[in-house]
């Protein structure tokens, strides 16, 4: 800190600085990571002293790729830690391959020590994969949320931006690490210094694990009308059991001509159309993120039949689900 600076008080709860090990996974979102780890940057320079030390480790202790390519240089192998170190893993995309079975013995081990271990963007995936998860609270990036949700079933999935339980704490991705980070160092060092760490962020609005990570329906479809917002929510939440456009317009109050009308106004589809492309979509992120068969993901959309799925597929991607799915394992 500059000598003009004056130091923010710190509640005296830890004596000695407390150490963050980041482990990278492969293609490991490099937003996440940098904010987490700019948090405990600023926390030390508001504090005008060592409060947090940090290091990054992962399989082989070399280098590691993030999803934007870029290359870096870790501080080591997987270590072997003290019970107060914090683990944080760095997840993102294709989190499916990330965990090795060495990485998940070596999560194993150090949670027997009672450490306290967190997953940014899509690492509660890799947390999950290790049984960390089993009856707890977590969260995940919206866009992972069904294929965790079909995947493992014993983990009481949130569409917060962050959650913690015990000593378990998992992130939506992005820039949720950054709330994650401000609540324990509120926690740990009081309020005033994890307020002072949001200013120096530009960080106006942080949120609790009360804050959920996806905008409203209104502001993603740039939509305000309050009953389209209302039917979208149903659809979105009804996707293995579609429900009839005729029922969807009974329960806003409207006929099913009216809700045609509404949908083609403002979407310029009809709500059989919409509700389609929603399911479609969904099915496309089960075949690509998770190892259900294509019949099971025909089932988990709403689809009677695989020949029906299939069809309703190709009309939409070009490309069947078989296919789709056969071009994703030669990807990886």
């Amino acid at each position: 800190m500059d000598s003009t600076e004056t130091a923010i008080p710190v509640e005296p709860a830890l004596a000695k600085p407390q150490r963050f090990v980041f482990v990278l996974l492969p293609r490991f979102t490099l937003l996440s990571f940098a904010s987490a780890l700019e948090c405990l940057r600023i926390a030390n320079r508001m504090a005008g002293k060592t409060l947090y030390t940090w290091s990054t480790t992962g399989e082989g202790g070399d280098t590691i790729t993030c999803s934007a390519g870029t290359e870096f240089k870790l501080d080591g192998d997987l270590p072997e830690l003290a019970r107060d170190d914090t683990i944080l893993l760095c997840g993102g995309i294709e989190i499916q391959t990330a965990a090795t079975k060495r990485v998940l013995n070596w999560l194993r081990r150090e949670a027997r020590k009672g450490l306290r271990i967190g997953g940014l963007c899509t690492a509660s995936h890799v947390m999950a994969q290790a049984g960390l998860l089993d009856g707890k609270r977590a969260t995940i990036h919206w866009e992972n949320h069904d294929s965790f949700a079909e995947e493992f079933d014993e983990v009481a999935l949130s569409k917060s931006v962050y959650t913690i339980d015990g000593n378990r704490m998992t992130t939506a991705g992005g820039i949720s690490s950054i709330d994650l980070m401000l609540k324990l160092i509120a926690n740990d060092r009081g309020s005033e210094l994890a307020n002072a760490v949001a200013d120096q962020m530009i960080y106006s609005s942080i949120r609790t694990d009360r804050d959920t990570q996806r905008l409203s329906v209104p502001t993603r479809i740039g939509v305000r009308h309050p009953k389209l917002g209302q039917v979208i929510q149903m659809m979105e939440a009804n996707i293995e059991e579609p429900i009839s456009p005729a029922l969807l317009a009974d329960k806003v109050g409207m006929s099913t001509r009216q809700l045609e009308r509404l949908f083609r106004r403002y979407l310029n589809r009809s709500p059989k159309r919409y509700y389609m492309e929603l399911r479609l979509q969904k099915a496309r992120n089960l075949l690509m993120q998770t190892d259900m068969s294509v019949i099971n993901v025909a089932l988990a959309c709403g689809f009677a039949s695989p020949s029906h799925f299939s069809k309703c597929y190709r009309a939409h991607y070009s490309i069947t689900p078989y296919r789709e799915r056969g071009s994703q394992s030669e990807s990886a």
